[in-house]
């Protein structure tokens, strides 16, 4: 059930073809500069400062940046890993297609089941946060405005990924400045020093201050962690960036590095210069900026967030039709349904993987995802552990001698990111986590019944050669 694969010159050669005679490949047309503008506009820094921050402020008040600053180390070693096996195997099938490779088939099968799980509910669930942050200036239905932003997303994936990294890189800087400006506010309304970020303190009921504990700042990794997690895009692109071997790793890392400023120091600055701790609990970022300015200051910052959630629509349908492109090039599905995905437009874009992504997240829009939101926090862990495994496995055989960036402090940082991984998958509700398992076991019954029996002809993930 783990047979590992063959190499990837193997792997094509013994593939019988479904219709072309070798896999199809993406046209390398990006350097670091644009990778790294949509990795970032994929980890969407304002909206992280202003969805999931203002969650982290109400449960851990002013021991909120000290606990981001502890998830971004711990970061670190995801990133790590992602570098070593992204420059190691360089696919579009991003997190599958390095753990089929090293973890065996199946490993990479349940990988990519867990990030078709995620790709298909977080764009969705992301884009109907719109309408929250064009409040200002119209009242819209989140679901229409969900579904607008989702179709909108399509059409711009469609694209060349070169035209596609200029859009976003306009975006990105938008949202910069709109988290600079919050920077620069609660900095120059500061109402504390900075002994105040290790004062473990928040607002409780009644007027009280409670402590925060230890326990409690543990827990609020689960959420931390990932804040900065979208540099792992850069994977997933890594069949169109140019010197994949050299310019994954640089990505990777210089993305952790840039969203990690681009969020910790105005989470910083708002600690520092909340009026007082209910409201710094509260966590309400708009309405601190227009008390430290004024509505106009207020409005702009809103507008900016908002054009950063369509951003990140953007970049996740890019990066979410590339797997589904691979999944098809790699024969995960019978003949038919892997000659349509693996289709290349007139850009050289993916286009029916496109539509097979953005069309139903639109549709998502109106479904209710609150459970579906819970079971995507148990598949970005569960893909990250077995990520974290591949990392542990990637200096065995033939790809010890690889050309490929290599991690320092090889084993300790997948041993560590494996032990926090399954720290944070025991935190989760006991319903996701049954929800996740059960996909998980009907995913092994069609690996065990349909992709095995037919293992020369079926899931050949192929690692396409750098140009």
């Amino acid at each position: 059930m783990t047979d590992t694969l063959p190499t990837a010159e193997a792997a094509v050669s013994e593939a019988p073809p479904d219709g072309p005679q070798s896999p199809r490949t993406l046209k390398r047309s990006i350097g670091i500069v644009g990778g790294t503008l949509l990795t970032l506009s994929c980890v969407t820094p304002a909206s992280t400062l202003f969805v999931v921050v203002p969650d982290l402020f109400g449960t851990l008040g002013t021991a909120t940046a000290l606990t981001i600053a502890i998830g971004s180390v711990l970061c670190i070693a995801v990133a790590f890993c992602y570098s070593e096996l992204g420059t190691l195997i360089p696919s579009a099938g991003g997190e599958y297609a390095m753990v089929s490779t090293l973890a065996g088939r199946l490993a990479g099968w349940l990988v990519f089941v867990l990030s078709l799980l995620v790709v298909m509910i977080v764009p969705p669930v992301i884009a109907m946060g719109t309408a929250d942050y064009l409040t200002p200036i119209v009242h819209l239905n989140p679901s229409m405005t969900g579904a607008g932003v989702m179709l909108l997303a399509t059409l711009a994936g469609l694209l060349d990924l070169r035209a596609n990294a200029w859009i976003t890189g306009i975006f990105l800087v938008l949202e910069v400045i709109a988290a600079g400006v919050v920077a620069l506010l609660g900095f120059t309304h500061s109402q504390r020093g900075l002994g105040s970020l290790t004062s473990m303190q928040v607002a409780g009921t009644a007027g009280h201050t409670d402590t925060v504990t230890a326990m409690l700042v543990v827990s609020g990794l689960a959420i931390a962690l990932f804040v900065t997690q979208g540099f792992s895009t850069a994977v997933y692109l890594s069949e169109e960036l140019e010197n994949p071997r050299r310019n994954v790793a640089r990505t990777v890392l210089a993305t952790l590095a840039i969203s990690t400023v681009i969020i910790l120091v105005p989470v910083v600055a708002i600690t520092m210069g909340a009026s007082d701790l209910p409201a710094l609990t509260g966590g309400d970022i708009s309405s601190m900026v227009t008390a430290w300015s004024n509505s106009a200051v207020g409005t702009f910052v809103s507008l900016c967030v908002a054009l950063a959630i369509i951003n990140a629509g953007i970049v996740m349908v890019i990066q979410n039709s590339r797997v589904l492109f691979a999944s098809a090039r790699d024969k995960a599905w019978p003949a038919p349904v892997n000659t349509v995905f693996s289709k290349l437009g007139r850009f050289g874009s993916p286009w029916v993987a496109t539509l097979a992504v953005g069309i139903p997240g639109a549709i998502l829009c109106f479904v209710n995802l609150d459970t579906l939101y819970g079971v995507t926090g148990v598949s970005v862990t569960g893909m990250y552990l077995l990520v974290a495994v591949a990392a542990l496995l990637s200096r065995r055989g033939s790809h010890r001698h690889t050309h490929a960036w290599r991690m320092p402090l090889w084993p300790a940082m997948p041993i560590l990111l494996i032990a926090v991984l399954a720290y944070i998958l025991t935190q989760q509700e006991t319903s996701y986590l049954l929800w996740t398992g059960g996909i998980v076991a009907v995913a092994t019954l069609y690996w065990a019944f349909y992709l095995r029996p037919r293992r020369e002809t079926r899931w050949l993930v192929s690692i396409p050669e750098d140009q």
